[in-house]
């Protein structure tokens, strides 16, 4: 016999020897998978999201299905009707959860002053690393558009003002994009609150406003004019507290009297 065929013919043979004990070693091994775990995947929206502390939806699909402590309701893109669903498929109560939306902490963009030209890769964690990015103001956004990157949902866009823009009718308050941002700009707000203020800058007033038109100087007219105390001056940025100014405020008179419209209302 040939050579040739005589190689390939015992490469053949062992590939197929090796391949028959593999099959029988998988069908001995094999673990059973619990068809519920499936199931509750299924009703899952896929957004790979992370928000439920799992590394993606099929993860949690089978923590909550095998561990009797994990809550029906951590899919946060699912919100309550996913929630119900898997609760009724687990036999576990659904508590619920208050409906959330990405908020961007700044109006800096086109207002911010550019220190430098930056001509790097076009990333915000990288341009933060080559002297903070190229715009004057050290906490504000870059606006190379990560969060709009790390969106599942398609909820962010880049705006004219070269600021991300937040589609509240899509956010699902997953947070992916606030864990990507490297400065730290995104926080999730309830879709019940009123007013924000949209800057991060922890500057004194002169130095705020010098980099950029839009930036809270901490200058406290917000704080005087709230007849709720729930606005404070915190490190040179105010600061509000969504749960009194929820519960008590019918007119936030804060927007009017500040000076540089750093503190905004809410319209979702």
């Amino acid at each position: 016999m040939n050579t040739p065929f005589m190689i390939v013919a015992v490469l053949v043979g062992v590939g197929a020897f090796f391949g028959l004990v593999l099959a029988l070693a998988n069908k001995k091994f094999a673990m059973e998978t619990n068809p519920l775990i499936e199931e509750v995947e299924d009703i899952l929206p896929k957004g790979q999201c992370g928000a439920c502390g799992y590394a993606g939806c099929q993860k949690y699909a089978e923590a909550v299905v095998e561990d009797p402590d994990v809550p029906p309701n951590l899919c946060v893109p699912g919100k309550a009707a996913v929630a119900e669903q898997v609760a009724k498929l687990t036999g576990k109560h659904a508590e619920a959860a208050e409906p959330m939306y990405a908020h961007i902490n700044c109006r800096g963009g086109d207002a911010c002053r550019n220190k430098a030209e930056y001509e790097g890769v076009a990333d915000c964690a990288a341009a933060k690393l080559v002297m903070g990015g190229g715009k004057a103001c050290k906490y504000g956004c870059i606006g190379f558009g990560n969060c709009v990157k790390a969106c599942h949902f398609h909820a962010l866009s880049m705006g004219e003002n070269g600021l991300p823009v937040v589609n509240t009718k899509l956010c699902t308050g997953c947070g992916a994009c606030a864990k990507t941002c490297p400065q730290n700009i995104i926080s999730l707000v309830s879709f019940e609150s009123k007013v924000e203020v949209a800057c991060s800058s922890h500057d004194k007033g002169a130095t705020a406003r010098k980099a950029c038109g839009n930036a809270c100087i901490g200058c406290g007219m917000c704080m005087r004019n709230c007849p709720h105390q729930a606005i404070k001056i915190e490190n040179n940025l105010a600061v509000v507290d969504s749960t009194i100014c929820r519960a008590k405020c019918a007119q936030p008179d804060c927007i009017l009297k500040c000076p540089t419209k750093a503190i905004r209302e809410l319209i979702v």
